[in-house]
């Protein structure tokens, strides 16, 4: 089966869902679906306003309109919400072709907290463009049952995986001895970084990532180590010389950076939150609170061991395999159409993939 995905989210970019896209794109191939992809590398493309690492595309209806016919896919899943999903969600549409979604960012907080336009446009918006496919795959029960509230249609769970080969304890300090706080993702304002640098915790705190906020937060924080974006087992060895993973953001849609963290060890201080209350089993695998540093302090006092085996639990292999899935019970179960045959081969064995 070849599933034809569109997403706005690819490299450069270093984030979640580029991360999630490619590591399906490996795990999927084993069980006979091959992922192709309809990236903004295509296409003309411009700047984010305000985040100009974000490159947007400018496709043409027309072209892709003639992608789709090359590739000639058994199924569509669109990934994101921008220019690209638009115009791919658009074709499907003209074409009576049915397709899948995904959602994975909260724009709505996002937008608003960057234009300041009102949450409700946005929401309706995202919801229209959801709703007219045939599924919504989500990371998180506690997502699925927010936008079931706000009036989205036939949700899908879909949940992710984590690399245990790549992300394990291991015996290094690169940033000298403890305690040490740890942040890993995109340094940008949605993430609420700051409520992190101004806990009051002992020890030192490190910054992994790069974004839109990075320079700020250097020139008001210098005493807080910034890595810039570390990957491989560059950034195996951050989650592992931390004592403590703190996430400071509440606008997570699952947080694929705390599964690395547990299954390095390291306990997580969290708010209690979408993502992370879906992910973090209080008092095991970490704390979650709405005083950040008090939850950091008593997350620094949990059981490593107990927290790697939370991770355990977590594959790739899993998440492909319910991908795949959700993609024939809504492209074709529930649409009384036969789903191309698939043989499930055995899985070979996986290299550590690039974070």
């Amino acid at each position: 089966m070849k599933i034809l995905v569109a997403t706005d989210a690819w490299r450069p970019q270093v984030n979640g869902v580029v991360r999630t896209y490619e590591r399906l794109r490996e795990e999927a191939a084993p069980l006979d679906a091959e992922i192709v992809f309809l990236t903004p590398g295509e296409f003309t493309t411009v700047a984010c306003p305000t985040y100009p690492e974000i490159r947007l595309s400018l496709p043409g209806y027309g072209y892709i309109g003639r992608r789709m016919r090359e590739i000639g896919p058994d199924a569509v899943h669109i990934a994101t919400e921008g220019p690209l999903g638009w115009m791919t969600r658009s074709h499907c549409l003209h074409k009576g072709i049915p397709f899948t979604t995904s959602f994975h960012t909260r724009f709505p907080d996002y937008i608003s907290s960057r234009f300041y336009l009102p949450e409700g446009w946005i929401w309706s918006m995202l919801r229209g463009f959801h709703n007219a496919g045939a599924g919504i795959m989500v990371a998180t029960p506690s997502l699925g049952r927010e936008l079931e509230a706000r009036g989205f249609q036939s949700i899908l769970s879909w949940t992710r995986g984590v690399d245990t080969e790549l992300f394990r304890p291991r015996n290094v300090r690169r940033f000298g001895e403890g305690p040490v706080y740890l942040y890993v993702g995109r340094v940008a304002i949605e993430k609420n970084i700051d409520a992190f640098l101004n806990a009051g915790l002992p020890g030192r705190k490190v910054v992994v990532g790069d974004g839109p906020q990075l320079h700020e937060l250097m020139a008001r924080y210098p005493d807080v180590t910034f890595t810039g974006n570390q990957s491989g087992e560059d950034l195996a060895e951050c989650y592992a010389s931390a004592d403590v993973f703190v996430m400071p953001s509440r606008t997570e849609t699952f947080g694929i950076v705390i599964l690395e963290a547990m299954a390095s060890g390291l306990p997580v201080a969290a708010y209690p939150v979408t993502g992370p209350i879906d992910l973090i089993d209080h008092g095991v695998s970490g704390i979650l609170s709405e005083d950040i540093a008090a939850a950091a302090r008593d997350a620094s006092q949990l059981s490593r061991a107990r927290i790697r085996d939370k991770a355990l639990e977590y594959s790739w292999e899993s998440a492909a395999r319910l991908f795949v899935s959700n993609i024939e019970n809504a492209l074709f179960a529930r649409q009384g159409r036969a789903a191309p045959k698939r043989r499930i081969r055995r899985l070979r064995r996986r290299r550590p993939s690039q974070a």
